[in-house]
C-alpha cells in the first residue's frame, strides 16, 4: 500500500506501508520517477532519476510542506 499525502503540479507525495521502520521520510513521484527525501532534516536521500535541478525544486517542495507531510506520517504509522 501506498497512500498518496499530496499533489504538487505534477508531483505525487506518498509513503510506502512497508517503511515504518525507517526514519521519517516521503517518496515524490512523476512519470515512472520516484525521489526519497528524509524529513528530519529535509534532505535528499536517493533521487530515483530525477536531474539535480528538478531534485532541488523537490526538496523545496517538501521542505514548505514539511510539517504537514511529518503529521501524515505520524498518523499513517501510528497504532
Amino acid at each position: 500500500m501506498s497512500p498518496t499525502i499530496a499533489y504538487v503540479g505534477p508531483y505525487r507525495f506518498f509513503f510506502y506501508s512497508g517503511d515504518r521502520n525507517e526514519p521519517p521520510h516521503v517518496h515524490v513521484e512523476r512519470e515512472g520517477k520516484i525521489a526519497k527525501f528524509w524529513l528530519n532534516p529535509v534532505r535528499l536521500q536517493d533521487s530515483g532519476g530525477f536531474r539535480p535541478h528538478e531534485a532541488r525544486r523537490i526538496q523545496q517542495l517538501v521542505e514548505e510542506r514539511q510539517a504537514m507531510i511529518l503529521e501524515q506520517w505520524n498518523e499513517h504509522f501510528s497504532d
